[in-house]
């Protein structure tokens, strides 16, 4: 009950507070008085989530929902985008510290289970969702009623290239929430990890086949060879680089971790802009040759990246829950019923599959799939993609990836807390496994 008296005695305050300030100081103090809200409204409800047993994650997004334009407007659309510097911030501290968790001794240890999962329910999750839309294909919005099989074939492989995505950011997230440690943490985060190159190469491809079978007057150039030949190398190099240069300081300086926690993460996203190369992916390789090539420095620098991250992590999730489109979602749920179902069986059937082959442990054959069901940052931006190839077509299958992955980020991450649980990995749980053991496997400083 004191939680939500505070989260009324918030609400009401900014219902006091926005007009006089804006009225004094401009839209701009509007967006930092917004920014103080959503970190203290999504923390209330991520403890109130945390009393029902969910994922404090799940309160964030929801206080998002709440507190967004579609319900009560205390963040307002126009501030949404005013704050979209804090996500890209919050993205860019995600993905180092999601490379960082990647040790190459863990790599290699565990790389044909990962591998394995992950090529078989990628697969499958892809092919099944090409044929269900196919299938579906009269109920489609983006399909026409005169369309060649070939152009539906075409559409549905670039729709089931974005479906498939996973979510490091909300992996990352809710590892660093529960603590939890063992192999389904491990596996589950490989996978997500190397998904995420695995998808922008397939989204490209699937993206080159769509522009060539279904052209659209007007829509922005697509990628040549060689410019995705630089976003994807260059992505390595830049972030190859910016690693060794971290490891550097760690090696011989070592001072100030906390302010350097944020300056990495604000210089590396905009080095990766200034250079035109992935962000994600250049800061996860920047985190993996910090951790690997700073001579076992690198830990007292995650800890710090992680106590400064909190609020950027906070609102980040608050932000992904107002920007999900109630009205679309409620126009399509029907639709995207169908896909989150079809993705979900798919990946169960590749991921346990998968596991098998490769000879893992039970728990990672039993709940690996559940960890891999989330959707966030990286499909939030192959839709944006998508909406500037193709203007008309684009708007309508951007409404329904979005109201798939609003269903996958709230159902995803709740199954993937009860699999750690069910797997007993949740620190301070009956039956987790040793304190001392990282997610990576590696003895954590607590």
């Amino acid at each position: 009950m004191r939680r939500v008296t505070i989260l009324i005695l918030l609400f009401a305050g900014m219902q006091l507070i926005i007009p006089l300030e804006v009225a004094r100081h401009g839209a701009q103090s509007e967006s930092l008085l917004v920014f103080g809200f959503l970190v203290l409204a999504a923390y209330t409800m991520g403890e109130l989530a945390k009393v029902l047993k969910l994922p404090m994650i799940t309160g964030y997004l929801f206080a998002g929902i709440l507190f967004g334009p579609w319900m009560l407007n205390v963040v307002p659309q126009p501030v949404i985008e005013e704050l979209r510097p804090v996500e890209r911030l919050a993205i860019a501290l995600i993905a180092f510290l999601a490379g960082a968790e990647l040790r190459w001794s863990e790599l290699k240890e565990r790389a044909r289970a990962i591998l394995t999962i992950l090529g078989t329910e990628l697969l499958l999750s892809f092919v099944l969702i090409v044929t269900a839309l196919v299938v579906l294909r009269r109920y489609v919005p983006f399909f026409t009623g005169d369309a060649m099989m070939t152009e539906v074939l075409a559409l549905a492989a670039l729709f089931a290239a974005v479906a498939i995505v996973h979510s490091p950011a909300v992996t990352m997230a809710l590892l660093s929430e529960t603590g939890a440690r063992g192999p389904v943490a491990r596996t589950t985060l490989g996978v997500v990890l190397v998904a995420d190159v695995v998808v922008v190469l397939l989204f490209s491809g699937a993206m080159a086949l769509a522009r060539a079978m279904v052209p659209a007057p007007g829509a922005g150039e697509g990628l040549s060879a060689g410019t995705l030949a630089w976003e994807i190398g260059g992505s390595v190099l830049v972030g190859a680089a910016l690693g060794a240069a971290i490891a550097l300081y760690l090696r011989f300086v070592q001072r100030e971790l906390l302010m350097f926690a944020i300056v990495i993460a604000f210089f590396g996203a905009e080095i990766a802009r200034l250079a035109h190369v992935e962000t994600l992916l250049t800061l996860l390789v920047a985190g993996f040759v910090t951790e690997n090539f700073s001579g076992g420095r690198g830990r007292e620098l995650l800890h710090a990246m992680e106590r400064s991250a909190a609020p950027f992590f906070v609102v980040f999730f608050a932000l992904a829950g107002a920007s999900i489109d109630l009205d679309n979602l409620a126009a399509m749920w029907m639709l995207a019923l169908v896909v989150v179902l079809v993705r979900a069986a798919a990946i169960w059937a590749g991921a346990t599959v998968g596991a098998r082959w490769s000879g893992a442990g039970d728990d990672e054959q039993r709940y690996v799939w559940m960890g891999l069901i989330s959707q966030a940052g990286v499909a939030l931006g192959l839709v944006a993609v998508i909406a500037n190839a193709y203007p008309t077509r684009g708007e309508e299958m951007r409404t329904l990836l979005l109201a798939v992955i609003a269903i996958n980020t709230v159902v995803g991450q709740i199954a993937f807390k009860i699999a750690l649980s069910r797997a007993r990995e949740i620190v301070g749980e009956e039956g987790t496994v040793a304190a001392g053991e990282s997610v990576t496997g590696v003895t954590r400083v607590e």
